[in-house]
């Protein structure tokens, strides 16, 4: 039988995403310290004290091939909700909707919710670094639900080179049941124009219980205001374990205070 594709629920969180960037003023918004789309890791600023930031994809997609040859394909429109909480903190909440295919059979259902904080550590000259702590509840729908709660913890380190070249290291550990995963990525941003950046990056992953994987990818993020960025993003498996693809589209909107 051939597969039916329902897309209407991504249809809605665009038209949402988008309904909700035409009602934000597009004057000057010179405190919006950027945003954690697209890429791996996230930016090292935080919203001001009273600040709101959501970030939505549109969706992401991802797909993986197991030694056997059969693939699975899954879209995920992931929603971030950035809060500033003031003394260099932000709050965030995440979750998402998410659609899998696999061997002719398709689920849907809402992924696990995150609760994270965010802190900036004092910056120097063109150095600013800053870490994430975060715990992934197991509420989400039985397909997309994770076994064990997952906590995490990042750092990410920033350095202006000169106007428009921008390097980036992340860090990550996530502990879940027991065991910890690891990831190192490595990111060289560069200012195409005064609104539109690209990006490639690369990085390497230890994943506990499954082994090591890597994976390149490179995307662009455009300031439709300023206080609108829509993103696109891809990644591609290098080797071990890893999705063999990754694409994404999102929008960001900082609605300041």
């Amino acid at each position: 039988m051939r597969e039916t594709r329902d897309f209407s629920r991504y249809r809605r969180c665009i038209g949402v995403a988008l309904l909700l960037a035409g009602f934000v003023p597009g004057a000057s918004a010179l405190d919006n310290p950027g945003y954690d789309r697209p890429g791996l890791g996230f930016t090292p600023a935080v919203l001001d004290a009273g600040a709101i930031t959501l970030e939505q994809g549109l969706p992401d997609w991802s797909l993986s091939r197991d030694g056997s040859g059969s693939s699975s394909a899954q879209y995920t429109a992931d929603s971030l909700l950035r809060l500033g909480i003031g003394h260099a903190l932000e709050l965030q909440l995440g979750s998402s909707f998410n659609r899998l295919g696999q061997g002719g059979m398709v689920e849907h259902g809402r992924g696990d919710s995150t609760l994270g904080m965010k802190f900036a550590l004092p910056a120097h000259g063109n150095f600013s670094w800053g870490v994430l702590g975060s715990v992934e509840f197991t509420d989400g729908a039985r397909d997309f639900r994770n076994p064990y709660r997952q906590y995490l913890l990042g750092a990410a380190f920033n350095w202006q080179l000169d106007r428009r070249n921008t390097a980036a290291l992340y860090l990550e550990n996530v502990r879940s049941g027991g065991q910890d995963s690891r990831q190192l990525a490595v990111n060289d941003g560069y200012a195409l124009t005064s609104t539109l950046n690209g990006y490639a990056e690369f990085d390497v992953m230890d994943v506990a219980g499954a082994g090591h994987g890597s994976r390149a990818g490179a995307g662009v993020a455009w300031m439709l205001t300023p206080r609108v960025q829509l993103d696109a993003s891809m990644r591609h498996r290098l080797g071990g374990v890893a999705p063999a693809w990754e694409a994404g589209l999102g929008v960001s909107v900082y609605f300041g205070h």
